[in-house]
């Protein structure tokens, strides 16, 4: 696959290509004249950082932030307080042309592909007007040319460039999503759960051609999931999210084979696809999370967590490096 794509598009070496630094995005959810606002804590106060051509994966429960996170860090969402740096510059300070440069470089598949197109448009037009944008000096022709080619590079025929979305299946809409997030040459990509609404049938195949896109282009990937055995097989680091906040983050297989919070426990406890299994039943999944309106006091996961002491009662842990390169939120670990 790697000869479809430019010298040019392959991604320069950088230490960091794309971090977030304090990172917070609160909802309103009441407010009144007398009242005190209260809100919901979706990011809270997240440092995380992406390098170059890695996978991320991003791991938690429903309603843990993982799709606010990264749809801030690419800037769909502007944050409450905190920074997210593109190549070392804080993407929400940029201007006018430098805006929508770092706009084109990071790009987002959403998890359902219905949602992302244009029902009216047809495929020639859903792909072709990312490469217009890229490229407006391009001719009709070259433009056509270029989706013929991107048509390929997603494994699909030249017989859909006009079809519209109704005609095509769940699978082959999702990979012309995917044709035209790489029609304007990204850098990072934010992948939200991008076959959990297919067919099981077809989801390993959108899993492997964007695993072959993301080794031919050396771009980065975010991936939100909860499948964990999808994180073992396709993930370079790991970040485990619960409530708003980070609570462990290290390389895959040391989080598979060390985990050091209990929440990460419980999720791989809970999972029936990792070839890793923790059997004490200590760590079986237990409860449900606490509102994010009005958070426990002290530790966030105290409430369901099997070797919580007073301590943890006091303050909420930070995350800190409890060994090299493996960073853990918990008091018992600290």
């Amino acid at each position: 696959m790697e000869e479809l794509f430019p010298a040019s598009y392959i991604v320069v070496d950088m230490v960091e290509l794309l971090k977030t630094v304090n990172l917070k995005k609160y909802f309103p959810v009441k407010s009144g004249f007398l009242s005190k606002p209260i809100y919901i804590r979706a990011v809270d106060d997240v440092n995380i950082s992406i390098k170059p051509s890695e996978v991320v994966a991003l791991v938690g429960e429903s309603g843990s932030g993982k799709t606010t996170l990264g749809r801030v860090m690419i800037g769909l969402m502007k944050p409450d307080s905190g920074n997210v740096f593109f190549k070392g510059k804080d993407i929400y300070k940029l201007k006018g042309r430098e805006y929508i440069e770092a706009r084109h470089k990071l790009q987002i598949i959403f998890q359902n592909p219905d949602s992302s197109i244009n029902p009216r448009m047809q495929v020639v037009d859903v792909i072709g007007e990312a490469i217009k944008e890229l490229n407006p000096k391009l001719s009709s022709r070259e433009i056509l040319d270029e989706v013929l080619r991107l048509l390929e590079t997603v494994a699909l025929s030249p017989d859909h460039i006009y079809k519209y979305p109704h005609e095509l299946s769940g699978g082959e809409k999702q990979r012309v999503v995917i044709a035209r997030v790489i029609a304007v040459k990204p850098e990072v990509i934010v992948a939200d759960e991008p076959t959990s609404a297919l067919d099981i049938s077809i989801r390993s195949q959108i899993l492997n051609l964007l695993m072959d896109l993301q080794k031919a282009i050396g771009i980065s990937l975010i991936f939100i999931t909860h499948d964990l055995g999808i994180v073992w097989s396709i993930s370079d680091r790991v970040a485990i999210m619960y409530m708003g906040k980070i609570v462990e983050l290290s390389e895959t297989e040391e989080i598979f084979s060390n985990p050091l919070h209990p929440y990460t426990k419980m999720l791989i406890a809970s999972s029936p696809s990792t070839p890793i299994k923790i059997t004490d039943p200590t760590f079986k999944p237990r409860g449900e999370p606490p509102s994010l309106i009005n958070p426990p006091r002290g530790c966030i996961f105290i409430t369901r967590c099997p070797i919580a002491t007073e301590k943890c009662l006091i303050n909420s842990p930070p995350l800190i490096e409890a060994s090299r390169n493996h960073y853990v939120a918990c008091i018992r670990n600290n």
